[in-house]
């Protein structure tokens, strides 16, 4: 019977107590550079999370009241610095600190990885996870950043002091009302209701099409094909937008709704090829051969054999379609005239000539659509992959 030797817990002095002061460091550098201070802070984060890894390892063994005391402690200090949004942020910052002393002194890092796994390995496991946490983390910043000074009550791009805060008296919905009032924001919202589901529809059918032509085998140059196809997404945004002015200029369609939403059909199309053709891969090809069999037309065996099996595929193509149309402002400014100004292109304006701080509103109702489309988007893969028989129901 083999026995599984325990994990070693690692000495404090030479592992748990400088890593904990590397990410203090990085604490203290954010902090610093919030307040210009940016050497001062590196300088002071690496103490601090060594004084606080020390203390916690030697004098608290329990974890949770470990990082309990952690975030009271970071708490206390951001008070100091810098106010209620000090304590705010102090608290967070001290709960990970702790959390990371106690994931480090009790070997809980090797959990996730094989037993047979050496140091060199373990370290680029954990360090893979932790540089895609900081991508992460960059990528969510702005969008999250953007929500709260969506609610101020001044007409500013920056938190106000009564902000960080948390001053009633300093939030406010005025810029929400400003949207849904303003005549300018509510004629670019419909017409970007307007324009994009017909794009999205135009996009759904002319894509599937093409995904189902593309994936079979008798198809001539489907690789040259379907790269032409999904051109419009590798080619740079600018120059699709200047081909298709000189292009729609020619056909009289240049400032027309028409060329618009053909525009961004166009732009639409490589997402649903991309999805459907993703879907047609585990699609099995004796069920049409079956329907054929029992007498059904192509036609018949499309919507009632093929169809229901992509569905999620289409679905899927179709939003990422609507959201390329709903957001996209660089075709829509060469193509599109005043009357098809969409809410993007409004956007563009209120920042580059009106300085609004609508656009924040409008960018945090953005959001909240994408991530409910997202959602849908995730939950139609699941759904397709229970389908095909590739994950448990």
């Amino acid at each position: 019977m083999a026995v599984i030797a325990p994990v070693k817990t690692p000495p404090l002095q030479s592992f748990t107590l400088p890593l904990s002061a590397v990410v203090g460091a990085l604490f203290g550098l954010l902090v610093g550079i919030a307040n210009e201070v940016s050497l001062i802070g590196l300088f002071v984060g690496a103490v601090f999370g060594a004084a606080l890894s020390y203390m916690l390892v030697t004098f608290v063994p329990k974890k949770n009241v470990g990082k309990g005391a952690a975030a009271l402690i970071c708490a206390v200090a951001g008070l100091v610095v810098a106010g209620f949004a000090g304590l705010v942020a102090g608290a967070i910052i001290g709960w990970i600190m702790g959390w990371f002393v106690y994931w480090l002194h009790t070997g809980k890092y090797r959990a996730s990885v094989p037993p047979f796994y050496t140091p060199g390995q373990v370290l680029w496991h954990n360090s893979f996870k932790f540089i895609c946490g900081l991508i992460f983390f960059f990528l969510i910043a702005p969008i999250v950043t953007i929500m709260p000074l969506s609610f101020n009550a001044e007409d500013f791009f920056t938190f106000t002091p009564g902000m960080l805060a948390l001053d009633p008296a300093a939030f406010s919905l005025k810029h929400y009302q400003d949207f849904f009032t303003n005549p300018d924001w509510q004629q670019a919202l419909r017409n970007s209701v307007k324009i994009a589901p017909a794009a999205t529809i135009l996009s759904v059918s002319l894509g599937t099409l093409a995904a189902i032509g593309l994936s079979q085998p008798h198809v001539p140059f489907r690789r040259a094909i379907m790269a032409i196809l999904i051109s419009p997404m590798i080619v740079p945004l600018i120059i699709s937008a200047a081909g298709m002015y000189f292009f729609y200029s020619r056909i009289g369609l240049q400032g027309t709704y028409v060329g618009v939403v053909l525009a961004h059909a166009a732009l639409g199309i490589p997402f649903v090829i991309i999805t459907v053709t993703a879907t047609l891969v585990g699609f099995d090809d004796s069920l049409t051969r079956a329907a054929a069999n029992m007498g059904a037309n192509p036609v018949r065996t499309f919507f009632k054999v093929q169809m229901p099996l992509i569905l999620p595929g289409v679905i899927s193509g179709g939003l990422f379609a609507f959201i390329t149309s709903f957001d996209e402002v660089v075709v829509v400014l060469f193509v599109g005239s005043a009357g098809q100004k969409t809410l993007p292109w409004q956007m563009f304006t209120g920042l580059r000539e009106q300085i609004s701080p609508t656009i924040l509103a409008v960018a945090t109702i953005l959001v909240a659509i994408s991530i409910v489309l997202l959602t849908t988007v995730e939950l139609l893969r699941r759904r397709s992959e229970r389908l095909r028989g590739m994950s448990p129901g």
